[in-house]
């Protein structure tokens, strides 16, 4: 399906204002999920809402997201609605009134009950997927996990059968009204980019251990061509 012809799986789903920013599309959908890994879910708690920041990955058409198997927010989501978002910013947009300011941005937004992991092959399979979709070829170098790691992990997962994403991308000056296009104040985009810093080497790591190629080329945030 493509994005013009995608339509809101639910009502909830769908973006009542801007809807013009609106995409519907898995293609789109997927890409956003994929590209960040940083996810913000929201549980009720004791009648309270809470939001807690977490890393999310996606395998097929759900999204996983790990924690300890005692934390009060995975214990709260299993079994129940939750709300989980994931965002990208693209650019500050300084238009010439305040009111139009704005920012560029990717999100995706999906709704659903969370369904906990619990068979420990399954839950193992899923951390596996996790590590390696964000460092690829590292799980096999790594100390194997134990018995007792995986049991105090914590998993949730959400189908993506309800999600929307929402594209925020206005050119340089394109949110001013053209009565304001001759105010003299500099207006434009200040674009964002996810730049990853020189790494950091433990300062007990063994001689001969070499930074290796999934470290050294780690790069999120990137759109998809």
């Amino acid at each position: 399906m493509t994005k013009a012809a995608a339509k809101p799986p639910s009502d909830r789903t769908r973006l009542r204002r801007l809807h013009e920013k609106a995409a519907y599309d898995r293609a789109t959908i997927d890409a956003i999920l994929d590209a960040m890994p940083l996810a913000h879910v929201g549980y009720v708690m004791n009648g309270a809402p809470v939001v807690i920041p977490t890393l999310q990955w996606r395998e097929g058409d759900r999204i996983y997201w790990h924690g300890s198997a005692a934390s009060r927010s995975l214990k709260a989501g299993k079994g129940m609605q939750v709300c989980v978002t994931v965002t990208l910013t693209d650019a500050m947009v300084l238009a010439r009134s305040a009111l139009e300011h704005s920012v560029n941005s990717r999100s995706v937004m999906v709704f659903g009950t969370a369904e906990w992991v619990t068979d420990p092959v399954a839950k193992a399979a899923h951390l596996r997927t996790m590590v390696e979709q964000l460092f690829p070829g590292r799980w096999d170098g790594l100390r194997p996990m134990t018995e007792p790691e995986l049991k105090s992990t914590g998993l949730l997962s959400l189908p993506l059968s309800e999600a929307s994403a929402k594209i925020s991308a206005a050119e340089p000056g394109g949110t001013d009204p053209d009565e304001d296009k001759g105010w003299p104040v500099w207006a434009g985009l200040l674009p964002i980019s996810y730049a990853m810093g020189a790494p950091l080497p433990a300062p007990d790591l063994p001689a001969g251990v070499d930074l290796p190629t999934h470290a050294a080329s780690y790069r999120f945030g990137e759109k998809a061509e």
